[in-house]
């Protein structure tokens, strides 16, 4: 078992250091993630456009309130709620953008609805591509529903609306599954990276967020590409500041202070299990209510804006409350009973946000749910405790990494983000003793239900893992020379002559430059009854635009492939990004790739025999003397 888990792992790695070794594997991933990445970047532009727009058009025109909100995107300015000019309108307002919002989703993508990184998941392990219809779906009804207070982030729709770039380019280019589950991930870090202002932190999320205890390698090297082209992008045009301003000085300098973080870890761990399991069961409620699902973010709607006349913290985004707590003047400022109730009421409007339908993300009010946990740290223990930091900012900060980050099962990638999104490194140190304790605690519960455990149970990764050899294998090392073939303008009779003597009765029609046409079986022969067959010839009849391999893909995805198509054989083709034109150059089948697999495990098993032989013959261990002692 160990041997195999060991011969996996290092087929993996093999993948991807081969890939940063070919110059036209890095040549073609630069050009598709620079296009991605150019992508993301004007779609995090029209998103967060539009976010703006709703919001003006919604809270500020309607109700007449102005949320707080980050430094980095506009004023933290704390405006009393009741001193808006209709604050009454809040739960009609609300309840107006999850109507809008629902009658888009499910009467043109009900695949858009929720939280839109699931979905992105789930394209990417079941290689379904995404409609080209959605990324602006996504864009126009996430929007209305954050623009009108409804308790949603930006990551969800963002991750959906590059990942269905990256998948449609992956159509448009006919790139096979494993490059297009490649391209659909690196869209999916470069809208995050992007529209956060964390181009590592989310490179690092496309690889991260798809497993709850593994990293998809392969992504890694491209999701950087895209990340920084996105990022470069959007930030030309929003400015290069992090989104949370925080104090210059602040550092962790106190080891004593570890203990304060070992406990928010496992307040994070505990409130991250409570967060999703509170999530999906207002999702499972939702759904079995008897009504049409448009109209279901209505009603969610209308409970967020009753609950915000209350407590209006918890409604819309939430990073200018994040904000806020990070000042000791300002947190001090609020109630103490908004700060032990708003990360509870947070899991609450959320769920009734997205939970019902509502288009929207949960990273960002996994953040608000998690700083204020920290924030309640510090503001009970403060007057109390020793040594506890004179500013909040610390655990407000730890605090929004460890429980995202363990909830989400990608604690690398969120501690990252956070630090870009602060602008601040320093509480690496404790972040990570919080963000382990919550990883631990959260266990297999996941915010995310579309992630698989690791790569061996993803069905995009199938066969890889039941024959790890043939993930170091190519189609160009199974394949065979074309021996027998027909041209276009060949006659139907002497085409029959030759499929006849074949033992599938199929060949691949091949053009004077090398190129194939087709495919053509004795049947599409036998079922030509109207013309007679003699006056006609194979480009007549044959099948165009067959199912082709590229030579350099790996046996795994070939015969994941052959088998999902229920073919015997495919043509083998050469293509060259630089060329117009794709070159026949052998046929691979499924006994050519069992024949190649016998073959090299043979070989490999002869060439251990071996080294044991050579072992035993020239041992390298000291000898040992009977009595257990090394002579």
């Amino acid at each position: 078992m160990k041997s195999s888990l060991f011969l996996r792992d290092r087929f993996s790695f093999q993948r991807f250091t081969q890939g940063l070794e070919n110059p036209r594997y890095l040549l073609k991933w630069l050009m598709i993630a620079s296009l991605i990445g150019s992508v993301a970047g004007l779609g995090a532009i029209a998103f967060y456009a539009a976010i703006q727009f709703a919001t003006h058009l919604f809270l500020n025109g309607l109700v007449g309130y102005t949320p707080p909100s980050a430094l980095g995107e506009g004023s933290a300015t704390v405006m009393p709620f009741w001193n808006a000019a209709h604050p009454w309108l809040l739960p009609v307002v609300t309840a107006l953008g999850g109507l809008i919002s629902g009658i888009i989703v499910f009467k043109l993508a009900p695949e858009a609805e929720g939280h839109g990184t699931d979905a992105a998941i789930a394209a990417f392990h079941e290689d379904k591509a995404i409609r080209a219809r959605i990324p602006l779906i996504k864009l126009v009804a996430s929007a209305i529903t954050i623009g009108s207070g409804g308790s949603a982030g930006r990551e969800g729709p963002a991750a959906q609306i590059s990942a269905g770039f990256g998948s449609l380019l992956a159509t448009a280019l006919k790139l096979d599954s494993k490059d297009r589950r490649i391209a659909l991930a690196t869209g999916m870090g470069a809208g995050i990276g992007a529209i956060f202002g964390a181009p590592l932190g989310g490179a690092i999320l496309a690889a991260e967020i798809l497993y709850k205890d593994d990293l998809e390698v392969e992504t890694i090297m491209p999701a950087l590409i895209a990340s920084i082209v996105g990022y470069s992008i959007f930030g030309a045009w929003s400015g290069w500041h992090p989104i949370f301003s925080i104090p210059a000085n602040l550092t962790f300098s106190s080891p004593p202070q570890l203990l304060y973080y070992i406990v928010l870890g496992v307040l994070c761990g505990f409130i991250g299990r409570l967060y999703s399991n509170g999530f999906y069961g207002l999702t499972h409620t939702f759904q079995r209510i008897k009504l049409p699902q448009w109209f279901k973010p209505a009603l969610g709607g209308l409970l967020v804006g009753l609950i915000g006349l209350l407590i209006p913290q918890a409604i819309g985004m939430g990073y200018g409350w994040i904000q806020v707590s990070m000042d000791h003047a300002g947190l001090l400022s609020l109630p103490l009973w908004i700060i032990i109730a708003l990360p509870f009421v947070k899991i609450l409007t959320t769920g009734l946000t997205v939970g019902s339908g509502g288009s929207g993300g949960i990273f960002g009010p996994g953040m608000v749910i998690g700083g204020m946990v920290g924030a309640l740290l510090w503001r009970i223990s403060y007057h109390v405790l020793p040594g506890v930091p004179e500013l909040p900012a610390p655990f407000v900060i730890v605090g929004m990494m460890a429980l995202f980050g363990g909830i989400a099962h990608a604690p690398l990638a969120v501690m990252l983000m956070v630090a870009e999104m602060t602008d601040n490194l320093s509480l690496l140190a404790p972040a990570m003793i919080a963000v382990s304790i919550s990883y631990i605690l959260v266990g297999s519960t996941s915010i995310y239900q579309s992630q698989y455990k690791t790569r061996a149970n993803s069905p995009a990764h199938r066969l890889e893992h039941s024959f790890p050899l043939l993930s170091t294998l190519t189609v160009r090392q199974a394949m065979t020379p074309i021996t027998t073939y027909l041209t276009p303008d060949q006659s139907l009779s002497e085409a029959k002559t030759l499929l006849a003597q074949t033992a599938i009765h199929e060949l691949p029609v091949i053009n004077a430059q090398q190129q194939l046409s087709g495919i053509l079986t004795l049947e599409n022969i036998q079922q030509q009854s109207i013309t007679p067959r003699e006056q006609q010839t194979v480009a007549t009849v044959m099948q165009s635009n067959p199912f082709t391999l590229q030579s350099k893909e790996t046996l795994d995805n070939a015969l994941e492939q052959l088998t999902t198509r229920h073919l015997y054989w495919t043509p083998v083709i050469e293509n060259d990004l630089l060329n117009e034109h794709d070159r026949l150059i052998g046929i691979l089948t499924t006994n050519s790739i069992i024949n190649l697999y016998r073959a090299t495990v043979a070989s490999d098993t002869h060439h251990i025999q071996d080294i044991v032989q050579e072992t035993v013959q020239h041992p390298s261990s000291p000898s040992i003397r009977k009595d257990g002692e090394p002579r």
